[in-house]
């Protein structure tokens, strides 16, 4: 593991998991986002609320804060990039904002891909030196007195719940602390966002002695949901030839997690009331009932009281489930994060002993540019991709599927471009879209998680020229 950041005034350290939720207020920050040379170094969280000067540099890694007296901190960051100069750019705070300044650096400095010599920074600004890429926030919602953070100290956290986000972190702080007690979780955000990986968390903080189970309900069949999932007796209905003890036997001392509960059919969400009331499951065709012990964890893309609303979800079986909602934002709204999330997945998809190869500024700065419509699972397996083609570097060619395509599809014939399209129609290709991701492509599985028909779906995927090969795995 790299060595920490070193501080002056007060060592850099991960937001503590004990505290009580505090109110937000806007402030400044600066994300030390991503090394291309190294994509595991751990990227920096600086506060800019009380800082005047901030000076970047070459050298060993590490981040210097000066108190002074009279006006405000001097900051000095230094990076191990050959390609920054020894005093590289500075960042001063004028009129109530910061303004980028290039010292005369040998390499130059780039604000959102163009050189410059001096330029405001305004909200979002990426900028980059050397090859590290810089991530400016004028007002971030954080808890008062937020520090400094080096994500070096967020190992001992479960992957999920790692976040450089002051508002995101506290409220993973909350989860944490729920994590380990009874109370119903809901988990919200749009397909691909991370939902599975946060009740994973959840499971391993709760420190349960049974295995988590994650079932995508929208994916069961539509005859088979209620046996899958409560079990049944052997000749319960044609072709039960055995016993089957169900998944929410199989989570028994555990945790359950329902992926997708707002596509789960009414007739099983009675069962999973009970199952949640009683704490016991009747397997079809059984005499009696059996008891269980599981923690469920709900998730959906979908806005469950406008289900309950519409007369599709249960509003009793809702009331059971929340206690405590969390709602993911997209990645596209956590760029601060895109690259601690990026250097987890290429651990990840490296061989143990070696080190994922570096990143050219090109394709690192794609990486930020881009929209991710599919979330994090988008960025998962565009990275795993890219990590077998790339060998000793991953460029930005090797990034195939970055701009929505990977080529044409298995007949040759490329996809006409869609036409433009208005608003309602933008909303309704995004839910297309993040229907088949949810559904790897699955279109009848999409067709039931949309209320349409399969026919319709392929008459979608035509007219928004949306290639459903990209979504199957």
């Amino acid at each position: 593991m790299l060595s920490l950041l070193r501080a002056e005034d007060r060592t850099l350290e991960r937001d503590d998991f004990s505290t009580a939720a505090r109110p937000l207020t806007p402030a400044p920050f600066l994300f030390v986002a991503l090394s291309c040379d190294d994509p595991l170094q751990p990227p920096v969280r600086i506060a800019l609320a009380d800082v005047d000067e901030l000076t970047f540099a070459r050298g060993a890694r590490s981040l210097e804060r000066q108190a002074m007296v009279p006006g405000g901190a001097r900051v000095t960051v230094r990076l191990p990039d050959p390609r920054m100069s020894s005093r590289h750019a500075t960042l001063v705070r004028e009129l109530g904002g910061f303004v980028l300044v290039d010292a005369g650096s040998t390499n130059g400095t780039l604000l959102n891909g163009a050189p410059i010599t001096r330029a405001r920074l305004a909200d979002g600004d990426r900028f980059e030196l050397g090859h590290n890429i810089f991530v400016y926030r004028s007002s971030l919602a954080a808890p008062p007195a937020t520090r400094d953070l080096d994500a070096a100290s967020l190992g001992a956290q479960p992957p999920g719940l790692r976040t450089m986000l002051p508002s995101l972190a506290q409220r993973f702080e909350e989860l944490a602390r729920l994590s380990r007690s009874d109370v119903s979780i809901i988990i919200g955000g749009e397909s691909g966002s991370g939902k599975e990986l946060v009740a994973r968390a959840v499971h391993q903080l709760s420190r349960r002695r049974g295995a988590l189970v994650a079932v995508n309900c929208g994916a069961l069949p539509a005859t088979l949901v209620e046996s899958e999932l409560f079990g049944a007796k052997k000749g319960a209905y044609s072709g039960a030839d055995v016993d089957r003890a169900g998944l929410v036997r199989a989570a028994d001392g555990g945790t359950l997690f329902l992926d997708e509960i707002g596509d789960l059919p009414l007739p099983a969400q009675a069962s999973l009331l009970r199952v949640l009331q009683e704490g016991e499951v009747q397997p079809l065709g059984a005499a009696h009932a059996l008891p269980v012990d599981v923690r469920v964890v709900a998730a959906s893309h979908r806005d469950l009281p406008s289900l309950v609303a519409a007369g599709r979800f249960r509003a009793d079986l809702l009331a059971r489930l929340t206690g405590w909602t969390l709602t993911l934002p997209p990645l596209r709204e956590r760029r601060e994060d895109l690259g601690l999330i990026a250097g987890e997945i290429l651990r990840r998809a490296t061989p143990d002993g070696e080190r994922p190869p570096p990143l050219s500024w090109d394709a690192a700065r794609a990486l930020f540019a881009h929209s991710w419509p599919l979330n994090v699972r988008e960025l998962d397996k565009l990275l795993r991709t890219a990590r077998v083609l790339g060998g000793e570097r991953i460029e930005r060619a090797h990034l195939v599927a970055l701009d929505g395509s990977a080529g044409p599809p298995p007949s040759g014939k490329p996809l006409p471009p869609p036409a433009a399209l208005d608003a309602a129609d933008e909303g309704l290709r995004a839910e297309l879209v993040a229907a088949l991701a949810e559904h790897r492509g699955n279109i009848a599985a999409v067709a039931r998680a949309m209320d349409k028909a399969p026919v319709q779906i392929r008459r979608w995927l035509k007219r928004f020229a949306v290639d459903v090969h990209l979504y199957r795995s």
